[in-house]
């Protein structure tokens, strides 16, 4: 793509989303992969799958009981000598002309028997039993394909696999399916204060938050993070994880340094490699930053913990989760049940709890009130054009 000159004016959130999807769309030419069905959970079909054989694969016992002929229990109660005893996993002989045949719940159905008297219909002796009340021809009986024929679809294309999808395709015998390939991304903070969890602060430091949370946002959005890293503001440290970056991801994620102080190495280093640095006319998240380092898309958020956050739901999340075959993320309108106000010629982000009544604004709008967010469970999509909203408005809301 052509970057736009470094000096352009503000842009629209819709405008710079357009600007971010178009950097990601090449993501798009990854091939799908063939993976094993018990690591398949969470990821998308490639293409339709059908079963190889039909389920059940051979006519089976439904009950725990006795197989017999129906026309051998039409009058009942009668007296049947046991033949034989069928359990799971073993083929048993033909069923003998008035006679019955002990079988185990999902036990083959023997040759010749056409029902089962389950074990509370029938008195059990030694070698004979009673049956105390008929079935008919089919009862309780598992015919082979009931479930789904060979050739039949099992799942799909497009399907995000879940527990049960996994379980069917077990239960046809596949040992791998095919899905679509997920984006490998690599999260780069960067700040002389930040330390990792667990360590103890010294003044002025704070831990690093932000490499984790993106991290985790990319996962649930079915991108694969192959690293976590972290640099300081050191330009000749930063251009060397960079480079470790790009060489092994689709696409990288930095976090800070992309503002107007005097320390921001994201874009000192980024700005020189072709790198289109500016400001997004949103709050939180204004300034924002994108380059292609060695062909691999790296897009720059601002380094606040909120800002990051926001910035990748907003600009990255729509387009990684159509790159994957996910859903959008849920849209939706709703009423206020806080009374707010706006920067005017900003489109603002809120954070907000969804209640069976409408939406509530949660914590202020300050860009580091991460723990605050950790309570709402949408953002409020606040237009640039309002300033102000009283309960009982209508807005509209995106999930995290």
């Amino acid at each position: 793509m052509t970057p736009r000159p470094a000096t352009a004016s503000a842009r629209s959130v819709d405008e710079y989303r357009e600007t971010v999807a178009a950097l990601l769309a090449p993501l798009a030419d990854r091939p799908d992969e063939q993976i094993p069905v018990p690591g398949a959970l969470g990821r998308v079909l490639a293409t339709d799958v059908v079963s190889p054989i039909d389920l059940p694969v051979f006519r089976n016992s439904a009950m725990d009981g006795y197989a017999v002929r129906a026309a051998d229990v039409a009058v009942t109660p009668v007296q049947l000598p046991v033949a034989g005893v069928i359990a799971a996993g073993r083929a048993g002989a033909e069923l003998p002309a008035g006679s019955a045949m002990k079988v185990m719940t999902g036990a083959p159905m023997p040759p010749g028997a056409d029902c089962v008297v389950p074990v509370e219909d029938v008195q059990a002796g030694a070698d004979r039993i009673v049956v105390e009340r008929g079935r008919g021809r089919g009862e309780f009986v598992r015919e082979a394909g009931t479930d789904v024929r060979t050739g039949a679809l099992v799942a799909r294309a497009g399907t995000v696999l879940a527990p049960r999808h996994i379980a069917a395709l077990a239960a046809v015998g596949l040992a791998t399916v095919p899905v679509r390939s997920r984006p490998r991304a690599v999260c780069l903070t960067t700040g002389d204060e930040l330390r990792p969890a667990g360590s103890e602060l010294a003044p002025g430091q704070i831990y690093n938050s932000n490499g984790i949370a993106l991290a985790a946002a990319l996962q649930a959005d079915g991108v694969e993070v192959i690293d976590i890293a972290h640099s300081t503001d050191d330009a000749t440290r930063f251009t060397a994880a960079l480079r470790a970056a790009t060489a092994s991801a689709d696409v990288v994620f930095t976090s800070g340094g992309v503002s107007k102080g005097d320390f921001e190495v994201v874009k000192d280093v980024l700005a020189p490699m072709g790198g289109v640095f500016g400001s997004v006319a949103v709050q939180p998240g204004g300034p924002q930053g994108y380059t292609v380092v060695d062909g691999v898309p790296v897009l720059s958020f601002p380094g606040n913990p909120v800002s990051t956050m926001v910035s990748y739901a907003v600009f990255a999340r729509p387009a990684l989760r159509a790159l994957g075959g996910l859903p959008p993320a849920l849209t939706a309108e709703t009423t206020l049940l806080t009374p707010l106000r706006s920067p005017a010629g900003r489109r603002q982000f809120l954070r907000g709890l969804r209640t069976e009544d409408g939406v509530e604004v949660i914590g202020g709008p300050g860009s580091h009130l991460i723990a605050g967010m950790a309570w709402a469970d949408v953002l409020v999509d606040i237009p640039a054009e309002v300033t102000s909203l009283a309960v009982g408005a209508p807005v509209r809301i995106l999930s995290l």
